[in-house]
């Protein structure tokens, strides 16, 4: 790319950030400048206008308006986004806020889903730039208790047991994981110590977090690389 095009990435909490994806938006091109979502202007036309906007993480619900009032401007700046058909890809909170913006349900899921997994890919999953998640051994973060009913005219591409909507894409230029790609094995003490007393109130045990963390920790980087350098690259 011969040129820098302007990335917003809306952070919810400090750790949960673009970890791994970083350094793939830098090769491809992309300025990236973050924006907390809880404070900052998010009617602000840097925000609005950005050439991909990045929805990551954080510990709260959709739903929850009322105590985080912030929810409401983001989810109106994704409305926007999205009917524009403008590049967005949403991570875990960021997904389900995605969902909530193309007018689907956003619920309490029936379990918590905290752990390293793999994922059944849909014929579009396959398709697509998650293909690299059929690779024997790869694995994604799961951390969220939320899920969320499919978006009308979205294509599901992920699954698992537990839940039947892991990602989808709406359009050509829209892409909401449910789990972490982004997260580095290397950095995820700050998230058992940032989101310790749910993992406590969970009974998920860090030890086993850890473990999971380690077998991922050679090829986390790749896998993240694989999934969102041909995204990047397809869109318009």
């Amino acid at each position: 790319m011969s040129r820098s095009r302007k990335a917003v990435a809306l952070r919810h909490v400090a750790f949960e950030d673009l970890g791994l994806l970083a350094p793939v938006l830098a090769d491809g091109g992309w300025a990236v400048e973050y924006r907390e979502a809880p404070v900052d202007d998010l009617g602000d036309a840097a925000v609005a206008d950005a050439g991909l906007l990045i929805v990551l993480g954080g510990p709260i619900g959709v739903y929850e308006e009322e105590a985080y009032p912030f929810l409401t401007r983001e989810i109106a700046l994704l409305e926007r986004r999205l009917a524009a058909g403008r590049p967005t890809l949403g991570i875990c909170l960021g997904a389900q806020l995605m969902a909530r913006a193309l007018g689907s349900r956003v619920y309490a899921g029936h379990a918590k889903e905290i752990g390293w997994g793999a994922l059944e890919l849909t014929e579009a999953g396959r398709a697509s730039c998650l293909a690299p998640l059929t690779i024997p051994g790869a694995q994604v973060l799961h951390w969220h208790g939320d899920t969320f009913d499919l978006p009308q005219g979205a294509d599901r591409l992920a699954s698992n047991h537990l839940y039947p909507n892991q990602a989808y894409a709406h359009g050509t230029n829209a892409l909401a994981l449910q789990f972490h790609v982004e997260a580095d094995p290397a950095r995820l003490d700050l998230w058992y110590v940032g989101h310790a007393a749910e993992l406590s109130a969970a009974g998920v045990s860090v030890p086993e977090l850890r473990a999971g963390a380690a077998v991922m920790a050679t090829r986390a980087a790749d896998q993240a690389r694989r999934i969102l350098t041909p995204w990047l690259a397809r869109l318009d």
